[in-house]
């Protein structure tokens, strides 16, 4: 049976019954409420750690990411920067090189200008040369033909009128024969003997018949005969200097240059050698004193160290001679005075040490010592005071009586010597009073 739930007392409702108090299912619902919290809690941690983080490494490689594009962009700062740096030297090296091949350019185009000014002169001076050589030669047949015509003229022999031709013809010739030696580099000796042995047997003709024949005249065998020698010998003199030139043998101008250049160089080695020697001279003879007023000064030191300090010289003396030294240096004599003396300061012996020590003592007393006697600080600290007359008038300055006012500083403190001494006659006032 099952109890009847009662709706009514006394004709009044009745509240329906309380839920009974389970304390375990209140408990297991705060330990879920709990878990539920802490797990909530627990994930909104976790997912603010996870946004942190993840806001972090967005950051970081944010951060990174600038950092590689700075360095990128650094890098082609620097690139660009070589890059212009190079284009620049580069710039600069083709101006220098532009600059230099104008230069270059503008020296040879000078040189070229000098070269072809100096060819156009020589070959206007040659032409000038060879035409007048042959110009003078022409005048000369000219004026000697017809005196030889003249000579050579004979109704009988009619052929003798063509020895003009020879005559002149043979040096004329020969002179072609010398052009065509000195064109293709032969010989030009024999056409030159050749052409002055002509040029004088017509000039002997010549003179012949202006002195023989009276047609003639002494004055037109004289020009002729001339005439005969000149042309040639002008034309032989030009045909000489074109051969000249060919073999490359230097004219006497130039010859005479490179003997004064060559002079001048010889002038200029054998001063270099004159001044070398004489230096090398004053060198040598400087030396020469400087060893000469060496060897004086070590004789000198010598002498006064061995007659001041003949124990340590002796010793000196054995070292030079066991080392093989020429002479007692100053670091034999140092080693010496060491182990004789025992000071390592040269000059200094035990008896100069312990005076020097003891005058630095007796100095060291007197500067440190108290001063005794009326100038005593100490005693005027120290010794006690006399009681004051009391009919003595006020010692004190027209002040009223009123005594000065005292400020730190205006006496003078205690020495530290007055303070021992006042220690020591207190300590000896005391002991006496015990003692009595």
């Amino acid at each position: 049976m099952t109890a009847a739930a009662v709706e009514k007392v006394n004709g009044h409702a009745v509240a329906p019954p309380e839920p009974r108090f389970d304390p375990v299912a209140l408990a297991e619902a705060e330990a879920i409420r709990t878990r539920a919290a802490a797990e909530a809690d627990a994930a909104r941690t976790r997912a603010e750690g996870d946004a942190d983080a993840a806001r972090t490494l967005a950051a970081e490689e944010a951060e990174k990411l600038r950092l590689t594009n700075e360095r990128t962009r650094l890098a082609q700062e620097r690139k660009q920067v070589d890059h212009d740096a190079y284009l620049a030297k580069k710039a600069a090296e083709t101006a220098k090189a532009k600059t230099d091949e104008e230069k270059n350019a503008k020296e040879a185009a000078d040189k070229e200008a000098v070269a072809a000014k100096r060819d156009a002169e020589q070959q206007r001076s040659e032409r000038w040369w060879k035409w007048g050589a042959r110009g003078i030669y022409a005048v000369g047949l000219i004026i000697a033909a017809p005196v030889q015509f003249m000579h050579f003229w004979d109704p009988h022999r009619k052929f003798l009128i063509a020895a003009p031709a020879l005559l002149e013809g043979f040096a004329l010739v020969l002179a072609f024969g010398a052009a065509w030696a000195v064109a293709h580099r032969r010989d030009v000796r024999p056409y030159r003997i050749g052409i002055m042995g002509g040029a004088a047997i017509a000039a002997g003709v010549n003179l012949y018949g202006g002195v023989t024949d009276k047609a003639i005249g002494l004055n037109a065998g004289i020009i002729g005969a001339i005439a005969s020698l000149g042309g040639p010998i002008v034309l032989m003199a030009y045909e000489h200097g074109i051969a000249q030139k060919a073999d490359g043998i230097p004219s006497a101008r130039e010859r005479r240059a490179t003997e004064r250049a060559k002079a001048a160089a010889d002038a200029a080695r054998e001063k270099a050698r004159a001044e070398k020697l004489a230096a090398d001279a004053k060198a040598s003879a400087e030396k020469a004193a400087r060893e000469e007023a060496a060897e004086a000064e070590q004789k000198r030191r010598d002498a006064d160290r061995q007659a001041k300090h003949p124990d340590v010289w002796e010793v000196a003396d054995a070292l030079r001679s066991a080392r093989g030294s020429q002479y007692v240096t100053e670091q034999i004599w140092g080693e010496a005075w060491l182990l004789v003396t025992g000071s390592k300061v040269v000059g200094i012996r035990p008896e100069i040490e312990a005076q020097s020590r003891a005058a630095q003592a007796h100095m060291r007393t007197v500067t440190e010592a108290p001063v005794l006697g009326s100038l005593s600080l100490i005693n005027s600290q120290t010794s006690r005071r006399q009681k004051k007359d009391p009919e003595a008038p006020d010692g004190r300055r027209n002040n009223g009586g009123t005594p000065p006012v005292r400020r730190p500083g205006d006496t003078q403190p205690y020495s530290e010597g007055a303070k021992r001494q006042i220690g020591r006659e207190t300590a000896a006032r005391k002991n006496e009073e015990e003692a009595n």
